[in-house]
């Protein structure tokens, strides 16, 4: 990102929410659009496009991107919006529906690394 300091939710146009929820634990990966569309021109956009060429939760991207989790959404949920990632959010569950325990290892050496 910028060196110019910029408050997060400005990254967002000022939104706290979106019409799509994602919940920390969601899995998100980008697709082949986001390389080639011209709408990942933001920095914030080509930032995850490029982190997520591997899978990673919503936690995760917060973390590495030191960004508030409610930022991360919305970009997310609009990226999601525009076709420029993949949301699996059944990828990250157990058969009894609650989070795998290598997502939640995961998830919890993410938020130590913020």
């Amino acid at each position: 990102m910028s060196t110019l300091r910029v408050r997060p939710y400005t990254r967002t146009g000022g939104r706290t929410r979106s019409a799509t929820t994602l919940a920390i634990e969601t899995i998100v990966t980008t697709n082949e659009r986001a390389a080639r569309d011209a709408l990942t021109s933001t920095a914030e956009h080509r930032i995850i496009s490029d982190l997520c060429r591997n899978p990673h939760s919503v936690a995760e991207v917060a973390a590495t991107l030191r960004l508030p989790l409610g930022v991360v959404r919305v970009l997310l949920a609009d990226m999601s919006d525009m076709s420029l990632i993949n949301v699996h959010e059944d990828e990250a569950v157990d058969d009894r529906g609650r989070p795998s325990l290598e997502l939640m290892e995961r998830v919890l050496v993410g938020l130590r690394h913020i």
